[in-house]
């Protein structure tokens, strides 16, 4: 019960934040910047062993966008320049300028990399179809539904990839249908295309939206875990899912992604216990709000730090070590 993890991205060290950019400018191979990446990922496994997480993520020190990343992998997406996200985040937007199609493997190489470091499970991570779908323009497929369920083949692959390669967690990230609920059912579609046959664990991650207008529809999606934020908002969405009751296993966000406070033990202590008298307990996974990358590195170590300890003492407590 209450086993920690988190969703995905860390933040990147200095050395690799510079080794990207020499490499964008061309000043350095892709070898040099694949052995910094590693570096990277070794620390970050690291330091998670160090604070005692239960299912570990490899960070993501290869990625940029969650959603550009894939389409410089995959056929049929062009790049443009930077675009405005939130706040004073930019991404590079993908285009949609041809059939969709997985030439190799995206994701398979770091992860067998990441688990090779550690016994504990390395969640496989991938941002699901739906949000790639919504976060890209499309210029080649008749509608949205169209691309939504090529990407889902796609995307479908690499997942099962994954679970060949050894995954026994595989996040397929959805944080675009909670702004969107009028295209649940699509998204739902398509998760299922993604997940069909899968014996992995599999878990989506959604955040930052209006729980109330997708609950409980949401329940539908074909998951075993939704992974959602709670910090933010100071848990008063927990409301949302007393009635009807939460069926699926719930990865509850108990920090802050975008603060530089450190929570106390206390105050996540208080959360997870209020959480708890609506999820049953054997069905909770604690982490993060969402992806740590917006913090540094030393935020993001304390407020792991300060997470397993309350999960520990509410263990200790309980009587559930």
């Amino acid at each position: 019960m209450l086993q920690t993890t988190s969703v995905g991205s860390f933040p990147k060290p200095p050395y690799l934040v510079a080794a990207r950019a020499k490499f964008a400018a061309q000043k350095i191979s892709y070898d040099e910047l694949f052995e910094l990446e590693q570096k990277a990922t070794r620390e970050l496994i690291e330091m998670q062993e160090r604070i005692g997480i239960d299912i570990f993520v490899h960070g993501e020190m290869e990625r940029g966008d969650m959603a550009t990343y894939f389409a410089e992998k995959l056929k049929g997406f062009t790049i443009s320049g930077p675009v405005r996200a939130y706040g004073n985040r930019y991404y590079r937007k993908p285009i949609v300028s041809g059939d969709v199609t997985r030439p190799e493997a995206m994701t398979v190489a770091m992860f067998e990399y990441a688990q090779s470091l550690t016994d504990k499970p390395v969640k496989g991570m991938l941002t699901g179809p739906y949000t790639m779908c919504d976060w890209s323009f499309n210029n080649f497929y008749a509608d949205r539904r169209a691309l939504t369920l090529a990407l889902a083949e796609v995307i479908g692959e690499e997942a099962r990839a994954l679970e060949d390669a050894g995954a026994k967690y595989i996040q397929i990230d959805e944080p675009a249908i909670s702004t969107r609920p009028e295209e649940l059912d699509l998204a739902i579609e398509a998760m299922g295309i993604v997940t069909h046959g899968m014996k992995a664990k599999t878990i989506s991650h959604i955040c930052y939206g209006d729980f109330k207008t997708i609950y409980p529809k949401i329940l539908d999606l074909p998951v075993d875990q939704l992974d959602l934020e709670f910090a933010n908002s100071d848990f008063s969405n927990l409301e949302i899912f007393k009635d009807p009751p939460f069926t699926k296993e719930i990865a509850l966000g108990v920090l802050d992604i975008h603060s530089h406070t450190i929570e106390s033990v206390g105050q996540v202590k208080e959360w997870i216990l209020s959480a708890l008298e609506v999820f049953p307990p054997e069905k909770v996974y604690i982490d993060p709000d969402c992806g740590l990358k917006t913090r540094t590195l030393e935020e993001t170590e304390a407020k792991l730090k300060i997470m397993v300890q309350a999960v520990r003492e509410i263990k200790a407590e309980k009587g559930w070590e």
